[in-house]
């Protein structure tokens, strides 16, 4: 281990929280699809961040906009007007989803302030209702209130009592979802494809019961789209193909392409539900992440990156089908380039270092499951190269 290393491992060890398993490597550069450690060895990064460097590491049109505005002014609070705040809501209004937007910093805001704004819209209407309906295995933060709407209960166990009011139902199971959501029910939060579950897609005909239900019992559907969102899923929302829209859509990770960034836009009538003084933040909607998120929306558009993810996407799917043969693995799933590989053992973690001893990053979504959520401008020729290294670390766990 090199020194540097050795030192960055030893201040973390006394002075950070042990919150989190780091693996054995410190990253100082980055370009594109590459990353270059403290030694100078280089990796084809096949995690981004957790599919936030939807553009790759330091994109020119983004490193442009973060150094310009760092230049002219850094924060004034939302007390005043933010230019690229609003420049940022008429892009993803005109662009994505048509609606009103309140910014944040993170996707655990971004879910907190629309589970808020449910609850308001049944306040305004004389009813107050504080029930919400989730899937099982889906993930939606860490705060308390994200925390006991996401639907694994050993993340929020510790934590107890968590907030009430949280009903979660399985995944596709459109009868259970059907009874959960009724005339005491605020809203429904669903990610249309489970990311830290696992990377488990939610059917259309799941999504379209949920749209239905929630019509019948006038419960806000909130489709979270932190993970899925940008793109990266071959469309600029994951819920596009299924032709479900929701009333309010939240999304974080890939908007500012590295500076921390999220937002929820409520369609029609929702965004007229908060008022001043209902919900607010310090940072959120600054002027840096701002300007950083208009340059990746403008290149993400301009570019059709979407239409990137769902080629290569294709490719990489078809290519991770290959290892089926193995006997460790037991399928593929996800959709443009968020995909996993489950395994038939916990073995990810085994998996994960042997890339990374390879040149390539992965993620353990799960002890049994091995998640790709490369950069959108990945190639043919990277996809092909991660899909292979990963096949021969597999091969080497044997039966």
């Amino acid at each position: 281990m090199d020194e540097r290393l050795e030192r960055m491992r030893e201040l973390d060890s006394r002075y950070v929280m042990q919150t989190y398993r780091r693996l054995p490597v410190a990253f100082v550069r980055g370009e594109g699809t590459r990353l270059w450690d403290s030694e100078g060895r280089e990796y084809l990064d096949m995690v981004a961040g957790l599919g936030v460097t939807v553009l790759g590491h330091c994109h020119p049109a983004v490193t442009e906009a973060v150094c310009s505005q760092a230049g002219r002014l850094l924060h004034t609070t939302n007390l005043y007007y933010v230019e690229p705040q609003a420049e940022l809501a008429e892009l993803l209004v005109r662009n994505c989803f048509d609606g009103r937007c309140f910014f944040a910093n993170s996707g655990a805001e971004a879910n907190e302030g629309a589970l808020k704004l449910a609850r308001r819209y049944h306040f305004n209407k004389g009813k107050p209702r504080n029930k919400v309906v989730g899937a099982l295995g889906s993930f939606h933060g860490r705060t308390l209130a994200t925390m006991s709407a996401t639907g694994q209960p050993t993340k929020w166990e510790p934590f107890a009592p968590v907030v009430p009011g949280f009903d979660h139902v399985p995944l596709n199971d459109v009868e259970a979802l059907k009874r959960s959501i009724d005339e005491e029910t605020a809203a429904a939060i669903i990610e249309p494809i489970l990311g830290e579950g696992g990377v488990h897609p939610a059917s259309d005909e799941f999504l379209s019961a949920a749209r239905e239900a929630c019509d019948a019992a006038d419960a806000v559907l909130i489709f979270d789209e932190v993970q899925s969102g940008m793109g990266r899923t071959g469309t600029f929302f994951a819920f596009e193909p299924s032709g479900v829209k929701p009333d309010v859509v939240t999304m974080a990770k890939g908007l500012a392409n590295g500076i921390p960034a999220a937002a929820f836009i409520a369609a029609g009538k929702f965004g007229e539900v908060l008022s001043p003084g209902d919900h607010g933040t310090t940072f959120g909607g600054g002027f840096l992440a701002c300007a950083a998120a208009c340059a990746t929306l403008k290149t993400l558009i301009e570019q059709d990156v979407a239409g990137n993810a769902a080629r290569m996407g294709l490719l990489l799917r078809k290519r991770l089908e290959e290892l089926e043969r193995l006997p460790v693995v037991t399928g593929v799933r996800g959709r443009g380039l968020m995909l996993a590989v489950q395994l038939d053992r916990d073995a990810a973690r085994d998996a994960v270092l042997g890339c990374l001893e390879r040149g390539v990053l992965v993620n353990d979504v799960s002890p049994s499951a091995v998640r790709m959520l490369p950069p959108l401008v990945l190639s043919e020729e990277e996809a092909l190269h991660g899909a292979g290294v990963l096949e021969e670390v597999l091969a080497g766990l044997g039966d």
